[in-house]
C-alpha cells in the first residue's frame, strides 16, 4: 500500500466486508450485536486513524483551496457517522436494524465518494499519490494481523511485532483479554513490551517447547 488509491482500496475493501455482515443481519430484522462491534472497532481504530494522518501527513503540504477545505468537511462527516455507528455498537440510542442499515449504507457511499473526489484534489501532474502509511503512519495491516482475542505472533513480521502488538493493546476494552501466541519463546519481545507499554499484567499461560502463550490484561480496571 504505497499509494494513497490502493491504501484506499485496501481501507474500502476492510470496511465493506465489516459493513455486509451487519447488513445482512440488518436487513433480516436481527440487531447484528457482535456485526456492529466489530465495524464500529475497525472504523473508529483504522478510518478514523487514515482521516487524521491524511490530514496530519498530507494536507499541509498542499496548497489551501476550497477543494481542501471540502475535504477536510466530508473528513468531518465521516467523524460523525463513525460516531453514530459506535454509539449504536454500544447500544446507545433506539434506532431499529432498518435505521442502522441505512445509516451503514449510507457510510458505504460516502467513502466511495469521497475516496474517489479526494484522489482527484490531491493528484498532481505526472506525480503518484503516496499513502500515510509511507509517509510514517502505521500500516492498516496492523489491525487483521491483531484483531481477534488471540494474537499469533509468527504471523506478524518481526520488525513489525513491537508497535502492531502496543498498538493492539492501546485498544484493549475493559475487562478483555488478549492472547499473544508463538512457536519460539518471545521473551525479548515481552520485556521490551513490558517496558514499552506500562500498566499491563503478563501471565504465561504455555512455556513452550513448541508453543508459547502469555495473556495480557489491564493491571486495573478502567
Amino acid at each position: 500500500m504505497e499509494t494513497l488509491p490502493s491504501e484506499h482500496a485496501y481501507l474500502r475493501d476492510q470496511i465493506t466486508g465489516r459493513a455486509l455482515r451487519v447488513l445482512r443481519a440488518a436487513d433480516a430484522g436481527r440487531w447484528p450485536h457482535g456485526e456492529l462491534t466489530a465495524l464500529a472497532g475497525y472504523l473508529r481504530a483504522e478510518l478514523i486513524r487514515q482521516v487524521t494522518d491524511e490530514e496530519r501527513l498530507i494536507f499541509p503540504d498542499r496548497e489551501h483551496t476550497p477543494e481542501l477545505s471540502r475535504l477536510a468537511r466530508d473528513h468531518a462527516r465521516l467523524r460523525a457517522c463513525v460516531d453514530v455507528i459506535a454509539g449504536a455498537a454500544r447500544g446507545s440510542g433506539t434506532r431499529s436494524p432498518a435505521t442502522l442499515s441505512t445509516i451503514v449504507r449510507d457510510l458505504l457511499a460516502q467513502l466511495d465518494h469521497h475516496f474517489a473526489i479526494e484522489q482527484l484534489v490531491l493528484a498532481t501532474p505526472g506525480g503518484r499519490l503516496t499513502s500515510t502509511a509511507a509517509l510514517g503512519a502505521h500500516p492498516h495491516r496492523w489491525y487483521t494481523l491483531t484483531e481477534g482475542p488471540a494474537v499469533d505472533l509468527d504471523a506478524i513480521p518481526a520488525r513489525d511485532r513491537l508497535p502492531a502488538v502496543r498498538d493492539r493493546l492501546h485498544r484493549l476494552g475493559r475487562g478483555e483479554q488478549l492472547d499473544l501466541c508463538s512457536g519460539a519463546d518471545p521473551g525479548r519481545l515481552f520485556d521490551r513490551l513490558a517496558a514499552s507499554a506500562g500498566g499491563y499484567r503478563f501471565t504465561y499461560l504455555a512455556c513452550g517447547p513448541d508453543q508459547w502463550r502469555i495473556r495480557v490484561a489491564h493491571r486495573l480496571e478502567r
